[in-house]
């Protein structure tokens, strides 16, 4: 994380501003799909590491990583390839959470729903600031052969140094549609119920007046009935969208709103203020190799760097949970309260 002291503010925070920092945010399905519906993945996974490593040799490491699909055991060659400090990962295989809002009826048995979950999550994130916080919640909603891992999503708090409040970061990976091998008549009423499922997770587990990152693999490419299911109701803006304004200040490369390229990638991120205010100013995509043999997924990564500013105002409606101890841990990190 960057910080820089007030008088380097840039334009668009208020005067009466007391700080100003940035973080870089990426997200990215790493396909660590087990054996042997994928081969070769555990040879790629520690290359992703590696990569990431590179990367922060040359001082252009994301600040967190937010990954998806990462079923194998060899994610943990990744992270320790990678540099980061922190790992932490969820929903675990056996989770389950309590939701009144499940859409589908009866099972289809054939197409893998109802047998039971045969892997967790695969969501995963990486930190270079202390992780003082974990929680997870699985899906209710699914169809097809996605019930067979316990998609969902995983919120981290982050506490960066010299930032006044925590962050909440969000990582989520929700039902696929062709790769399901189920119809849409099941998988269209499971992602929408999956969308309900995120925002009332978000509800339940966000700090009061923390600001909010969200990313991960929300599956929405070319479907419009997706993408805009229950969109007024969502309690974050999506960054493809903020920067589609003509006004957004994003970078070089700003899209235009008609051509709706958050429609084009299964890929988002997304943001929402707290006492600290919250506004992307670049993004870009990494790991796209142009020679697809040597791509490391079937994905690119999603990189956003965010600007972040508060005031004395602003931090005044914050509410901190209880103080925490963060020790390393060789599956993650283990947290603990102090009291």
């Amino acid at each position: 994380m960057y910080l820089e002291p007030v008088d380097q503010i840039e334009a668009y925070a208020e005067t009466s501003a007391l700080g100003a920092a940035e973080i870089s945010v990426l997200t990215y399905n790493i396909r660590g799909l087990p054996w042997p519906i994928a081969t070769g993945r555990g040879k790629a996974l520690r290359e992703i590491g590696r990569e990431l490593a590179a990367l922060r040799r040359e001082g252009r490491q994301p600040d967190v990583v937010l990954i998806q699909e990462g079923f194998r055991d060899e994610v943990a060659w990744l992270f320790q390839e990678s540099g980061y400090k922190y790992w932490a990962q969820g929903p675990g295989r056996t989770e389950r959470t309590a939701f009144a809002g499940a859409v589908l009826g009866a099972r289809d048995l054939f197409r893998g729903e109802g047998v039971g979950k045969l892997m967790g999550g695969g969501l995963h994130v990486l930190s270079d600031a202390p992780i003082v916080d974990v929680r997870s919640a699985a899906y209710n909603n699914c169809a097809g052969v996605d019930c067979l891992a316990n998609k969902g999503a995983m919120l981290v708090r982050l506490a960066p140094p010299g930032l006044p409040t925590t962050i909440d970061v969000v990582n989520t990976h929700m039902n696929s549609r062709k790769a399901s091998m189920a119809p849409r008549a099941r998988t269209l009423p499971a992602h929408n119920g999956q969308v309900r499922e995120l925002s009332a997770f978000l509800q339940a587990n966000r700090t009061a007046g923390a600001p909010l990152l969200l990313g991960g693999d929300f599956n929405v490419r070319n479907s419009p009935a997706r993408y805009y299911f229950d969109a007024l109701e969502r309690p974050y803006t999506v960054v493809s969208e903020f920067c589609s304004k003509p006004d957004a200040a994003c970078g070089p490369g700003a899209a235009d709103a008609t051509s709706e390229p958050w429609l084009r990638t299964q890929d988002l991120q997304a943001f929402s203020p707290g006492a600290v205010r919250v506004r992307p100013v670049r993004s870009e995509t990494l790991f796209g190799m142009d020679d697809p043999k040597r791509r490391l997924s079937d994905h690119e990564g999603y990189l956003v760097r965010y600007r972040l500013s508060w005031t004395a105002q602003t931090l005044a409606a914050y509410r901190p949970g209880p103080a925490m101890d963060v020790k390393p841990h060789k599956l993650g990190v283990k947290v603990s309260w102090r009291p």
